[in-house]
């Protein structure tokens, strides 16, 4: 194995001047996409294995929204044309003189994402589900192979650790909005971004929070949960961090003009804002320029050989191993495949080390999260991990 382990001169995210972190909701038009492959895979993953005991080839790594048109306004609107949602990807439909309803299964589990994940949004009227997934090349399915575990692509994985204190309060803030205060708060909905930019040691946080319209009887409301809520993220991040921290949400906003942000769903793809997989949050689900990242979208991609999953959780996890383990700043992995090689046999493994210094110990990691591939999928189908 082609494991190669460098100290990289450069400055540590974290004492950078600059660092921009993103993070998008589980309710943004680029997460919904993301979660629909991933629930998508994950619906055929089990029904492979209950009638076959194996997870048959799939990729189910491309859906696209097409937002609709809706009409919200205070005290309740109205959706005028549903949002489209397409299903694309490549599947095994027969298998052992056995065909298996591959549409039938993913449009079903698709419409149970949607009905878990979104309270506002009605799954049969508020929606169109289209789906196009079909068979795999021959090429591709004939390197397929569950036992053999043979990558189905040449593809690059990267992770990297710790997280900056602006990743975890940009991830932390979201989940926050989006799980407790959701809960407290019946006026937000699921669409939900922020966008944190530390410039020295201040941090100017923006949040775009979608407002259910129908909880929200006049613009003294609005401003009022506004307002509410701003103040209690600003406690939020005080107790996460001591960088001075300034905060706005719904920056489009216009009083004057009676512009607000009203959705009647809780999602902005009601109206016109489409969305798309691997255009969003990266699998450790920040989307961060400051660090090297792979271009793959994991969601949707076949727990089982496709690297581009596979391989950017074994980096990051290869990467957490060695900060628990090392007195280092940061570290970067980076793992390439080669089609029809073992997942278990990468290409090249790079380790690149940033303040301090690590040992050959480093290798043993490597190796024992390389033997943990082939138990990926069980976490993954568990709903253990998540890919955006």
């Amino acid at each position: 194995m082609n494991i190669t382990i460098e100290d990289l001169n450069s400055v540590p995210v974290e004492k950078q001047k600059i660092e921009i972190v993103e993070r998008k909701g589980v309710g943004h038009p680029d997460s919904i996409a993301d979660g629909l492959a991933e629930s998508v895979s994950r619906a055929l993953s089990r029904e492979y294995l209950q009638n076959f005991g194996y997870i048959l080839h799939h990729n189910t790594d491309e859906c696209q929204i097409v937002g609709g048109q809706s009409e919200p306004e205070f005290g309740g609107g109205v959706i005028l044309s549903p949002a489209y949602i397409l299903l694309v990807g490549r599947a095994t439909a027969v298998y052992e003189k056995r065909r298996l309803p591959i549409r039938a299964i993913a449009v079903r589990a698709a419409h149970e994402y949607l009905e878990k994940n979104f309270r506002n949004l009605d799954a049969d009227t508020d929606i169109i589900i289209d789906c196009k997934i079909g068979e795999g090349s021959y090429d591709l399915r004939s390197v397929y192979d569950p036992r053999k575990m043979l990558a189905n692509d040449t593809s690059i994985g990267v992770g990297y650790a710790p997280f900056t204190e602006t990743e975890r309060l940009t991830l932390q803030m979201e989940r926050y909005i989006n799980i407790d205060m959701r809960n407290k708060y019946k006026e937000i909905g699921e669409d939900v971004k922020v966008m944190s930019s530390r410039i020295g040691n201040e941090i100017s946080i923006t949040v775009a929070m979608a407002m259910v319209d129908r909880y929200i009887p006049d613009a003294d409301h609005y401003i009022s949960v506004k307002e509410e809520v701003a103040e209690q993220l600003l406690d939020f991040a005080s107790r996460h961090t001591d960088r001075d921290v300034k905060l706005q949400i719904n920056t489009a906003d216009d009083v004057e003009k009676n512009v607000f942000y009203l959705t009647v769903t809780g999602l902005s793809m009601e109206n016109g804002d489409d969305g798309s997989v691997g255009r969003g949050n990266r699998l450790n689900g920040l989307i961060t320029p400051n660090r090297p990242a792979s271009m793959e979208a994991p969601a949707g991609k076949n727990p089982v050989t496709h690297v581009g999953k596979l391989y950017n959780i074994t980096a990051g996890r290869i990467a957490q191993d060695i900060v628990r383990n090392y007195e280092v700043e940061e570290v970067y992995v980076k793992m390439l495949s080669q089609i029809g090689r073992p997942v278990v046999d990468p290409l090249s493994v790079g380790i690149s080390v940033v303040g301090g210094k690590v040992d050959s110990g480093v290798e043993e990691i490597v190796r024992e999260n390389l033997e943990k591939i082939p138990q990926i999928k069980d976490d993954i189908l568990a709903g253990r991990i998540s890919v955006f």
